[in-house]
């Protein structure tokens, strides 16, 4: 025993010494790059006036090398342009630290209404001043009459100005293509916001609780002035946010007891559960059909937060891929970790390499300076989706790809996924019960995390309120490439329901080369892509309709594209449920006009059944690659 517990002390203190030192590089790089930043960089803080006569706070950053004028390379953000004072200085200006090592002349600004910029703030403003006349305003004016200031007063500039962004930067980046600026010569949105019914605060109808929640806390607080800090918090009341939304209740509870009516967008959210007009005119996607700007739309295929974001963004702009001007990037990341992170692993699942890395030296440094400065080709494909599962980096001249075979799997009896729809009638069912719905992950978290993107969903499997249907074990490697169509028949006892659907990835037992059992992977269900409809939307997003009890009804959505192998010796399982909390808000199930206003009485249990028989053919279609 003395020995074990000898042994055990020894690992800690040589872990404790390594993650030390990891810790201690890491410090010494950032510390060194800031002191790069400091002494190559002069900055200077200008209010910008837009053609309101509106400032707009903006801090830039010029080279002190004169031997060659430089790029403008700007970002506009709703999240602050720390530090404020001239003295004051970033520690990161570019995307990498290759972005300052290159030289480029870094923008930041403060966008309408946020922090030390004047004018009022609006959650996805409508772009829609092209509309309104020459003097109107929206995100797109703004845009261009700083670019314009900016090429026309920043010293020793070279007349190209480029925009990147990440989030709601990134929209800003979008936005920058509506009638750009002449001198606008590339623009990178990154997981942009494209429509808030569709990413973020919603998944096709069903609402992203903790997201908005604890996003809203601080973002949607009015602000008395101009200000330099973020304001305060509410005190967090736990760290395990299953039980603090199962005790929260229904959605009519926040503004009771935390946010008091003080939130303004998140009482015009509760106010439109449907996809109306007010979400309709927020929807940017409407305006990125003429897009001048070369332009490089970044995403992340374990994106939490945004991944509809770049894939519809990229579809709209590139109509179909009929534009050369406009490229498309999906790793296997997290919201934003292509830079500022390895990218080589994702909770549990391995990708092999810092694929981060890889797409700074190798994609966005190259397409930034083939358009700012030296005019030198950067190479890139259409598309550079990155192929999980195999993990490797492919190239394609259109997304999804025009190559590749339809394939249709159809749910059966004995949680089987077929190549034929089953000749007799049948279902299968389950109880979904609000007070005790299924958790978005095994682990303890606030509600709003991202490992759980590629977690092992055997918690979920097991759970009798979940039902499982997988295929064969694959004989050779299943390349799936594009969105996944999903075509179920359904009913409930009730008179409203969500469906969940979970793509998995199940690893044999057995390692590949030998004949023992894996320890490590074996029989891990890795998560590849899930999605959700709420099913009053089923026909429409605008008009809601109840289920009729015990009818069967289609019930038809997508899953967001993939670009998985299925490797030779796993099984594909398709996993289907009707909660995904608390990162899901729970459907009461009972049918209400607007859930943000259902009380606790609304909230019971239903039986959901899904069919599969030839009358009721419930199915799943996607692409394989040859």
């Amino acid at each position: 025993m003395k020995k074990i517990s000898l042994l055990w002390l020894v690992g800690l203190v040589v872990w404790t010494s390594i993650s030390s030192s990891v810790y201690a590089d890491d410090k010494k790089a950032e510390q060194a790059r800031a002191d790069y930043i400091r002494s190559h960089y002069a900055k200077y803080e200008y209010q910008i006036p837009m053609r309101d006569g509106t400032k707009l706070f903006t801090s830039v950053y010029v080279p002190y090398d004169k031997s060659q004028k430089y790029p403008i390379l700007m970002q506009r953000t709703p999240y602050r342009v720390a530090p404020y004072g001239a003295s004051n200085y970033k520690k990161a200006l570019g995307p990498s630290e290759i972005f300052e090592k290159e030289g480029f002349i870094f923008v930041f600004q403060d966008v309408r209404g946020k922090f030390m910029s004047e004018g009022d703030y609006v959650n996805m403003r409508p772009q829609d001043a092209y509309k309104r006349g020459s003097k109107a305003t929206d995100d797109a004016t703004d845009t261009y009459d700083t670019v314009d200031w900016l090429v026309k007063n920043v010293p020793n500039n070279n007349g190209n100005v480029g925009m990147w962004g990440v989030s709601y930067p990134g929209y800003y980046t979008s936005v920058s293509a509506i009638n750009s600026h002449k001198a606008l010569k590339a623009i990178s949105p990154q997981a942009p916001i494209a429509d808030w019914f569709f990413d973020d605060f919603h998944r096709n109808g069903a609402f992203v609780t903790p997201m908005a929640f604890l996003f809203f806390d601080s973002f949607d607080k009015p602000r008395d002035g101009l200000h330099y800090a973020w304001p305060e918090k509410m005190k967090e009341q736990t760290p395990d946010g299953y039980d603090f939304f199962l005790k929260l209740g229904p959605l009519s509870n926040v503004n009771k007891d935390y946010f008091k009516g003080e939130r303004p967008f998140w009482n015009e959210v509760i106010q439109h559960p449907n996809y109306d007009e007010y979400w309709q005119a927020r929807d940017v996607l409407q305006h990125l059909n003429k897009v001048k700007p070369a332009t490089l739309v970044v995403g992340g295929w374990y994106d939490t937060e945004d991944l509809y974001g770049p894939l519809a963004t990229y579809q709209t702009m590139s109509k179909g891929n009929a534009k050369d001007n406009v490229k498309l990037i999906m790793g296997p990341w997290f919201h934003g970790q292509w830079n500022r992170g390895k990218g080589d692993s994702m909770g549990e699942a391995q990708f092999g390499f810092d694929t981060s890395l890889w797409f700074q030296q190798q994609v966005l440094l190259p397409f930034f300076k083939q358009h700012l400065k030296d005019g030198k080709s950067a190479g890139l494909a259409r598309a550079t989706m990155f192929e999980t599962g195999a993990n490797r980096w492919r190239e394609f001249a259109q997304w999804p790809p025009k190559e590749g075979q339809d394939t249709t799997l159809y749910f059966g009896a004995n949680q089987r996924l077929l190549t034929q729809p089953e000749a007799q009638g049948g279902y299968a069912d389950y109880i979904s019960d609000p007070k005790k719905p299924v958790p978005h992950s095994a682990k303890i978290s606030r509600g709003w995390d991202r490992p759980y993107m590629t977690e092992d969903q055997r918690f979920a499997a097991r759970r009798t309120d979940v039902l499982v249907f997988e295929t064969e074990i694959a004989e050779q490697d299943m390349t799936l490439a594009g969105p996944i169509d999903l075509n179920l028949w359904v009913s409930t006892s009730q008179g409203d329901a969500d469906f969940v659907v979970k793509l998995v990835d199940v690893f044999p037992a057995k390692l590949a080369d030998d004949d023992k059992v894996d320890s490590a992977t074996g029989n891990r269900h890795e998560l590849v892509r899930w999605g959700v409809i709420r099913g009053r939307f089923r026909d429409s997003m605008s008009e809601p309709k109840p289920f009729e009890a015990g009818k069967p009804t289609q019930v038809a959505f997508k899953l967001e594209d993939v670009l998985h192998t299925i490797k030779r010796g796993h099984k594909l399982q398709i996993q289907v449920q009707s909660s995904m909390f608390p990162f899901i808000d729970m459907n009461p199930q009972k049918y209400v006009e607007n859930i943000f206003e259902a009380t606790e009485s609304d909230f019971v249990k239903a039986e959901h059944k899904l069919y599969h028989s030839k009358e009721y053919p419930s199915s799943i279609r996607f692409k394989l690659l040859n």
